[in-house]
């Protein structure tokens, strides 16, 4: 009875990474960019932060230790990253009574709700997200002016605002150019959005950190931009006059931030290669749809949960095979 084998249930390797790990690894990966916001907007951006981080926590804390009886996990570092994305996703100038209920919603409906960490379909920031946008549209719309050495940027309108206003006004894209932000500013975040929306470079730097500390992979995170890049390309070379050049559409708003840190999220999206890269797809084809002909400038939040819901089905379809299989 001494030489039977135990049989035990998958995984069987480890590689001596934890929850908590990973989830202070994209808090790591998101701390340039958080930087780079407080010197853009200053102190409001750590209000923002602040507020968005300690409700999320708060609030799992009490469900998980009040309604569902069980141990609170906050330490766990899942609550801390859908704070601080939270924040990355709204103005620097929003109540604070709309960040707790932003991050209410986030975290009790969008997570919790499901189960908790590892049950939720959707990204639960972006559930936040979503959720302020339909409901609070104006202080969600509303954008503070920013100023670099005393002169003023990007005051009221983001780059995709301004874009959206300028074609619905019949302007060409020619004419708009010349009131934009170049793209160097864009890149650096000289721009105006949210929080998460200034520095595409300083999110790729905390993307390129997420792969070599195999957090991320590289299949959707790339299939996201080059589907924007290849889509909105083959609009722009149809009729330039019409359609912005795609390196705006790559640069400007929440698209760096929506695929590094947003669909990536490893509970939410698929876990073949294969599905990734069509769940990447997918977010690229509907993000450039709603920015083309839908009523929103943006459309990665949307995007994102659409395909967050489609990733059941592509877990399923995409599965390998099996050990032995044909």
């Amino acid at each position: 009875m001494d030489k039977l084998f135990t049989v035990s249930p998958s995984p069987h390797i480890f590689s001596g990474d934890s929850t908590r790990k990973i989830m202070y690894r994209v808090a790591i990966a998101l701390l340039p960019a958080l930087l780079w916001a407080v010197f853009i907007f200053g102190l409001d951006t750590l209000r923002v932060t602040s507020i968005a981080v300690g409700a999320c926590l708060g609030v799992e804390y009490i469900i998980q230790k009040y309604l569902m009886k069980q141990k609170p996990s906050i330490s766990d570092g899942s609550a801390l990253v859908t704070g601080i994305l939270l924040a990355f996703n709204v103005p620097s100038g929003l109540p604070w009574w709309i960040i707790v209920i932003g991050a209410v919603t986030a975290i009790g409906i969008g997570k919790m709700s499901f189960g908790g960490l590892g049950c939720n379909i959707f990204n639960p920031a972006l559930v936040g997200r979503v959720f302020l946008l339909i409901s609070f549209p104006v202080q969600m719309n509303t954008w503070p002016s920013i100023a670099i050495d005393g002169v003023d940027s990007i005051t009221s309108a983001t780059p995709l605002s301004l874009i959206k206003e300028g074609l619905a006004k019949g302007m060409p894209v020619s004419e708009m150019l010349e009131s934009m932000p170049p793209v160097s500013d864009l890149l650096l975040g000289y721009s105006g959005g949210s929080l998460g929306e200034m520095s595409a470079l300083l999110l790729i730097i905390g993307g390129i950190y997420l792969m070599i500390r195999k957090v991320i992979t590289w299949h959707i995170p790339v299939s996201v931009i080059a589907t924007v890049i290849l889509v909105s390309g083959v609009f722009w070379f149809s009729d330039p006059v019409e359609y912005i050049n795609p390196v705006y559409h790559i640069l400007t708003g929440g698209l760096m931030l929506g695929a590094i840190f947003m669909a990536t999220d490893m509970v939410s999206s698929p876990m073949t290669p294969k599905g990734q890269i069509i769940y990447g797809v997918g977010i690229g084809i509907i993000t450039i749809c709603i920015r083309l002909f839908g009523a929103y400038p943006e459309g990665i939040s949307f995007a994102i949960l659409i395909m967050n819901a489609v990733t059941p089905i592509l877990n399923m379809y995409c599965k390998p095979k099996r050990f032995g299989g044909r």
